[in-house]
C-alpha cells in the first residue's frame, strides 16, 4: 500500500538553489533506502512537498521534517492512501519556483494567488496536484533529483 503525504512551510531564511540541494542532499540515503518518492517546490520563503511511500517510513519522515530548523509554520495538507505513485522512480525532484520565466510565474500568480512576491501554494490537496500538473507541463523546468 502507498500513502502519499503533502505538506506546506515558511522557511526560516529566503530558500535558494543552496537550500533546496542541501535539503535534498541530506535526505537522499533515507529516501532511497526507504523508497520515498517525491516532490519538493519551493518558492523564495515557502516549501511545499509531497512524499510517497510506505505508511511507516511516510510518518516517520514527515516527524524529522516537521522538527527540522530550516522552516517554521508546517501545515499537514493531507496524508491518505493512494493508488499509485506520481512520481515512481524519481526518487525525490526538487523545483525552485523563483527560477522559473516571468511568464510561467506570472501564470501560476494568476491561477493558484501570490503570497510574498511569489507563487501561493495551495492548502487543498486536489490544488496541489493540480499546481503539480501545471507545472510538470513545462518542459525544461530548472530542477535537482536525487
Amino acid at each position: 500500500t502507498v500513502y502519499r503525504l503533502i505538506y506546506k512551510s515558511k522557511g526560516i531564511k529566503e530558500i535558494d538553489w543552496e537550500t533546496i540541494e542541501s535539503i535534498l542532499h541530506s535526505a537522499e540515503k533515507d529516501n532511497t533506502e526507504h523508497e520515498i518518492s517525491g516532490l519538493l517546490l519551493s518558492t523564495n520563503t515557502h516549501f511545499l512537498q509531497i512524499l510517497e511511500g510506505r505508511y511507516e517510513d511516510i510518518n516517520d519522515t514527515f516527524m524529522k521534517i516537521a522538527r527540522d530548523d530550516r522552516h517554521t509554520d508546517v501545515k499537514l495538507i493531507s496524508f491518505e492512501v493512494t493508488d499509485a505513485r506520481l512520481f515512481q522512480g524519481w526518487g525525490m525532484r526538487g523545483i525552485g519556483v523563483f527560477n522559473f520565466n516571468q511568464d510561467i510565474e506570472r501564470m501560476l500568480m494568476d491561477k493558484y494567488g501570490e503570497e510574498n512576491g511569489s507563487v501561493r501554494f495551495p492548502l487543498e490537496q486536489w490544488r496541489v496536484l493540480a499546481m503539480v500538473n501545471d507545472i510538470n507541463m513545462v518542459h525544461n523546468l530548472p530542477s535537482w533529483k536525487t
